[in-house]
């Protein structure tokens, strides 16, 4: 009997040290490109804060998110890698030809439809997908469809809502009546859930875009002489 647990025990033992060598090789990947991916944090954060960065900064954290893509190629590091291209070809300060901007948001474009068919519930991945088929194609039938997927799947995310208004402001004439309808009615629920609205003014950029805004608030008390405000105030000081 002793000798029958003590080979048991062996047994279990080896057992044991497989299942963690298993475990090591899988997890091995996710580890690599976790560490890759950190490589470019830097970047990424001056492009979300709006920071200058330069095209040597950018193509460095391009470089350490292709090597993560490659050791773990989940919707999450491609759509990672989206956000970082798609924020440096729509960064106008940026010293790069309009030919590189192009390869960028084609790229970015790619990232973001393979991350979204694994993991579509991401509504600010749907935004970028509409901001960069924006930066190619102008108003399309594609930016329209992406931007309502990201209002359905993310509808109160209210960090995105001022990108999402400038979408909607530039694709007016894509939408159907119908989404026309629904998207009114979406504009209007965010400036009475918002009460800090300077982006209203900074969405007018033409005469057009104003007279949009005044007729989706029409119907809101006080909505006219808000707006008004708010883009008075967009010129004089910015935001």
């Amino acid at each position: 009997m002793a000798l029958v647990l003590k080979s048991l025990n062996w047994l279990l033992r080896g057992l044991l040290g497989l299942a963690g060598a298993i475990l090591v090789y899988a997890a091995w990947p996710v580890a690599q490109g976790a560490w890759q991916a950190q490589k470019a944090d830097a970047v990424l954060n001056q492009l979300r804060t709006g920071r200058p960065v330069t095209v040597t900064h950018v193509d460095a954290g391009i470089t350490a998110l292709n090597l993560a893509v490659a050791a773990d190629p989940t919707a999450g590091r491609r759509l990672q890698r989206s956000e970082l291209v798609a924020g440096a070809a729509l960064t106008a300060g940026l010293d790069i030809s309009v030919e590189q901007r192009v390869v960028w948001l084609r790229s970015a474009e790619a990232d973001l439809v393979g991350g979204l068919g694994s993991a579509p519930a991401r509504g600010v991945a749907w935004a970028r997908l509409a901001s960069v088929r924006q930066g190619l194609q102008g108003t399309s039938r594609g930016v329209v469809d992406a931007l309502l997927m990201s209002i359905d799947t993310a509808p109160l995310l209210n960090p995105i809502w001022p990108a999402r208004l400038r979408l909607i402001l530039d694709n007016w004439v894509a939408f159907t009546l119908q989404e026309r309808a629904r998207l009114e009615a979406y504009v209007v629920m965010t400036w009475r859930l918002n009460s800090e609205r300077r982006y209203f003014g900074a969405a007018v950029r033409s005469p057009v875009d104003e007279l949009f805004l005044r007729y989706f608030l029409r119907d809101e008390p006080q909505g006219q002489e808000e707006l008004a405000r708010e883009i008075e105030n967009f010129k004089r000081h910015g935001i």
